[in-house]
């Protein structure tokens, strides 16, 4: 959610900028602008709409400067306008200020400062910053922002220019992530890698409450005392061509056709020598403590909600232990039960998701040990949970999240079998054959992603269809959730999935011809009664598109396209069944001309509630 960028050394600013932002559009945004300080003074600028609505408006022009910051907006206050995208300037022009997050009191900083003969142009809440830098501001940068950060509740990552203080950036996080890069005659600021990459793998990350101060030649990073702290240095190890498309027409395909080097990478190292048990070493929970372990949390957001739900069937299957799954925006104002014998495993693709985080939080206040399972190593969430289980999916750029999101899975039984192991409740034959079964998944896909071609003229035939309906029981009812939402954040097509056994309470009511409906039929125990569901929306006319793992060919006789999965372990199911439901979205919104790495309205990194 929104970006960032910020560069002093010794070339030109505003191409950096405008690269940067480039490099970090996959976070969702609705306006972009850049601010460089010249000798004459801040010139700013903005536009509402895509990067290329301002490169277009800046017309090749490119002011020179060797000093600026940039930003890509996703409006929470305030529509996207012209006016609203950042960098906001102070009733001079002396001060930009660039933003992520939410000022919660900034309302009445707003009524304060106007009292004080302040002068607002925007609606946003960031605006605020830039007239509290403008305010508190007595010759030094780094004493004005303590002060204004005083002043502030809520969420930032945020960058000031001082036109007074020319040679100098000044940028400081909290709930909102933050990384410097390290150059050689230069310094650069950024929300997230990828925007760094192109210039240097040696990076500062930021923490909660840290503030940098950078010039060409130095970083200096401060505590909110002023106290300098010392920063341990963060290489970046993947290459940069990483988050480029590398061929694909869109980031989203690229990420879908990279999930068997994903699994295969998140399960390296974590397979015993002889390929029967699981090895978490990252786990250091000791045996008495969980042993003693009543119940487990999963909370998350979105995909990695849904990743959960299957966690929790398999944790509870494998170790026998009751798990309770939570969205992570309603855990902690729910007032949750825990103790010091709970474990919460949160799951974060970003690691700084603001409501994960929060639920983290709330779990570690109320004495609970937390396992985080996350995407981006020194993350937030890596960096406050008690125990860490990354998943090396590598950068994920479209919005969309699908290698996340298997990688997230195996991380679910990766843990489930640990825990089971620990606690003696999975004997070793059947622990080997689920460990086998993970291993073969990388190719098992690859097979997948290798025969496509049917589920694109699927989708090219009902692109046009305006509703959708999955089903499914058991772990295929969450893969339908995650099917579902998918096809509906991609392509906007109303899509819901509902647990087929609930039909006859309320579903069928919205099923008619021709509508839709995927049907997974992947678990062996309970496909006669799934087809007995089929039989139920096609008696209404409805089109039915089964997914199903072969051997059960019966399905074919009452659905009117049928895809195969190839046969594995049941509890594996998951990881197969929803490849063909991303590329069945995908090539829905292709289909239907949708931006598909950038859908609308959403981003990719939710750092504010």
């Amino acid at each position: 959610m929104c970006g960032i960028v910020g560069y002093l050394g010794g070339r030109q600013a505003a191409p950096i900028l405008l690269d940067g932002l480039q490099k970090l559009e996959y976070r969702g945004y609705d306006s972009a602008g850049i601010a460089v300080i010249r000798d004459n003074g801040i010139e700013v600028h903005k536009k509402a709409g895509k990067l290329l609505d301002l490169r277009q408006q800046l017309n090749g022009y490119m002011p020179e400067s060797t000093v600026g910051i940039g930003h890509t907006r996703w409006a929470t206050h305030g529509r996207p306008n012209d006016t609203n995208a950042h960098p906001h300037l102070d009733c001079q022009g002396r001060f930009a200020v660039v933003h992520n997050g939410i000022i919660e009191n900034y309302l009445t900083l707003r009524e304060w400062l106007t009292s004080q003969g302040h002068v607002f142009r925007s609606e946003t809440d960031t605006e605020v910053l830039s007239h509290l830098v403008e305010e508190f501001y007595m010759g030094d940068m780094v004493e004005t922002m303590r002060r204004v950060l005083k002043k502030v509740d809520g969420s930032y990552a945020m960058a000031v220019l001082s036109l007074d203080e020319p040679h100098r950036l000044v940028a400081a996080r909290h709930d909102s992530p933050l990384v410097v890069g390290l150059g050689d005659g230069e310094n650069f600021l950024a929300s997230d890698i990828p925007a760094l990459l192109n210039h240097t793998r040696r990076t500062y990350i930021l923490e909660d409450g840290e503030m940098a101060v950078m010039t060409r030649e130095r970083v200096e990073v401060l505590d909110r005392g002023g106290s300098p702290v010392e920063k341990k240095l963060f290489i970046v190890n993947w290459e940069a061509k990483q988050a480029e498309k590398n061929g694909y027409d869109h980031f989203m395909l690229k990420e879908i056709h990279e999930q068997p080097r994903a699994i295969k990478d998140t399960l390296s190292g974590r397979i015993s020598p002889d390929g029967r048990e699981v090895v978490l070493n990252e786990i250091t929970i000791p045996d008495e403590q969980l042993l003693k372990t009543s119940k487990i949390f999963i909370t998350a957001c979105g995909t990695a909600y849904h990743a959960g739900l299957v966690g929790k069937n398999v944790i509870e299957s494998l170790a026998r232990v009751p798990v309770e799954v939570d969205i992570a925006s309603e855990f902690r104002y729910r007032d949750p039960l825990l103790d010091k014998n709970t474990l919460v495993i949160v799951i974060s693709q970003s690691g700084e998701t603001a409501d994960t985080l929060a639920a983290l939080r709330e779990a570690k206040r109320k004495g609970a040990r937390v396992l985080a399972v996350t995407n981006v190593v020194d993350s937030s969430v890596a960096r406050e949970a008690d125990d860490v289980l990354y998943t090396w999916a590598g950068p994920e750029i479209a919005v969309a999240s699908t290698k996340a999101y298997t990688t997230q899975l195996v991380a679910m039984y990766l843990v489930g079998l640990h825990l089971a192991r620990r606690r003696g409740t999975l004997d070793a034959g059947e622990t080997a054959e689920i460990v086998t079964g993970l291993r073969k998944l990388p190719d098992k896909v690859t097979a997948m992603l290798d025969n496509g071609k049917d589920i694109e003229e699927f989708a090219r035939k009902y692109c046009r269809c305006e509703n959708a309906f999955f089903i499914g029981r058991g772990l295929d009812y969450a893969v339908a959730m995650e099917g579902s939402l998918k096809l509906k954040e991609i392509s906007y097509i109303h899509a819901e999935a509902y647990a087929a056994g609930e039909l006859k309470h309320g579903t069928l009511a919205l099923i008619i011809e021709g509508v839709p409906v995927i049907a997974l039929a992947t678990q062996q125990a309970l496909f006669e009664k799934t087809v007995s569901n089929i039989k139920e929306v096609k008696a209404r006319d409805a089109m039915v598109l089964a997914v199903a793992m072969r051997g059960l060919e019966e399905v074919a006789k009452v659905a009117d396209h049928v895809m195969y999965i190839p046969r594995t372990h049941q509890a594996l199911t998951p990881v197969l069944a929803v490849v063909p439901l991303q590329l069945l979205a995908y090539h829905m919104a292709v289909a239907r001309g949708c931006d598909v790495d950038q859908p609308r309205n959403l981003a990719k990194s939710v750092t504010v509630e």
